[in-house]
């Protein structure tokens, strides 16, 4: 279906289609059900051994959730504007194990042309 398109990520069928774009720290997905997400996200582990850098201060749980929001509010304010304005919603996903900005739009899986044009639309967005 999107086959011409490069640089999609192996995955199962009932798994989202899954594609880097320009930009290192976001990613596109196409889910099964009919989403286009844009998403942006750190593991929490990363970002603890980066955040700590070597020392030996180990941040807490707070700090560590409170640092990485930061890090991540600045990656997502770049695109923000632009991706609300296109209609896509915005939800925030905290885990154990990493937090997550998505970007979401219902799409229509049966319409492939249309799809490669927001795909492109998305790529270029997100170009440096």
């Amino acid at each position: 279906m999107l086959t011409d398109i490069p640089g999609w990520f192996e995955s199962e069928e009932t798994e989202p289609l899954t594609l880097s774009l320009p930009d290192e720290d976001w990613l596109l997905e196409i889910t099964p059900d009919g989403r286009l997400v844009c998403v942006a996200g750190y593991d929490l582990d990363d970002m603890k051994s980066m955040l700590s850098d070597g020392t030996a201060e180990d941040l807490g749980g707070d700090e560590l959730a409170k640092q990485v929001k930061f890090f991540l509010q600045q990656t997502t304010s770049k695109y923000r504007r632009k991706l609300i304005a296109e209609g896509f919603a915005e939800r925030i996903e905290m885990t154990e194990d990493f937090v997550a900005a998505y970007f979401e739009q219902a799409v229509d899986l049966s319409k492939p042309a249309e799809l490669r044009q927001k795909i492109h639309t998305c790529q270029s967005w997100f170009r440096p």
